[in-house]
């Protein structure tokens, strides 16, 4: 008689099977074109209650058990001033997820509502800090990288972000170094898994999750950057509708960039001219 699976199991074995095409597929791809994960390495998986990066969690579990190459996961949920109900949802899931996690607790929101000021907005002080106090964990624990759950729809929203509010062309990358923290790096494997078949996940499971990890999210409308992305979303959806690859040409734009052709630039924090190379 056959053993019967834990729903556990069930999400594992059907990440391998009927949705090995959305999800596993576009993440073992980023991987591996990215060169995200190298024999050794010790990364902290970030969660933060939401569907991306719970499932990210799954994920790398399931890569740890099958990959060729060594690596090692920690798990890692910062409470950075949850209202309860947030707090038993989370780790409501977590435990449903069979997630094994290191809980760390801090009062990011508070101390990023009373310093926000107008120059910066809570929510952009609530991300920094976040990063700089999971950096500090995740290096206390012996890792050597931070794996977040942004995916392929954050990082097409962000580059067009950038360029209509930001004024700048720049990009959301697979893979960085930690500015302050020396021998840390940030690395994205959701990057080419798409926002709707996460969603697709989450509901074939019946989860409910944190829709954000920030306790503004009520009051979006105070941070200029949620409106903004919103506005951005619709955009791009409403693009769609006459051009069903905006999407891919988005995400592909910023894998050719044609450096010939920009007037200025910036790299490792010095601008650029296309006058410093022109010849009469």
């Amino acid at each position: 008689m056959a053993r019967e699976l834990t729903e556990t199991q069930r999400m594992e074995q059907r990440l391998l099977t009927d949705l090995r095409k959305p999800l596993w597929r576009p993440f073992m791809r980023a991987i591996r074109d990215y060169r995200l994960i190298q024999s050794g390495d010790r990364i902290a998986v970030c969660i933060s209650g939401g569907k991306d990066s719970m499932l990210l969690a799954v994920m790398m579990r399931l890569l740890q058990r099958h990959s060729e190459v060594p690596f090692e996961v920690v798990n890692l949920i910062m409470d950075p001033g949850y209202s309860p109900e947030n707090r038993r949802q989370v780790e409501q899931n977590a435990r449903r997820l069979n997630l094994n996690y290191t809980l760390i607790e801090s009062d990011v929101f508070e101390v990023a509502d009373a310093q926000a000021g107008e120059s910066e907005s809570p929510c952009f002080l609530c991300a920094r800090m976040r990063r700089g106090c999971l950096y500090r964990h995740a290096q206390a624990l012996g890792c050597n990288k931070l794996a977040l759950g942004h995916h392929y729809n954050d990082v097409i929203e962000t580059t067009l972000m950038a360029m209509l509010y930001g004024g700048q062309i720049q990009a959301m990358p697979p893979m960085l170094h930690a500015a302050n923290f020396p021998g840390m790096a940030v690395i994205r494997p959701l990057y080419k898994v798409r926002e709707a078949d996460i969603c697709a996940w989450r509901d074939e499971f019946g989860f409910a999750f944190i829709r954000c990890a920030c306790r503004f999210t009520e009051s979006a409308a105070r941070d200029a950057s949620a409106s903004a992305r919103q506005q951005t979303k619709r955009l791009i959806a409403a693009l769609h509708e006459t051009n069903p690859k905006v999407e891919q040409n988005i995400f592909n734009s910023i894998h050719r960039v044609q450096l010939d052709t920009l007037v200025g630039w910036k790299q490792n924090g010095v601008e650029h001219s296309f006058l410093d190379s022109w010849t009469d």
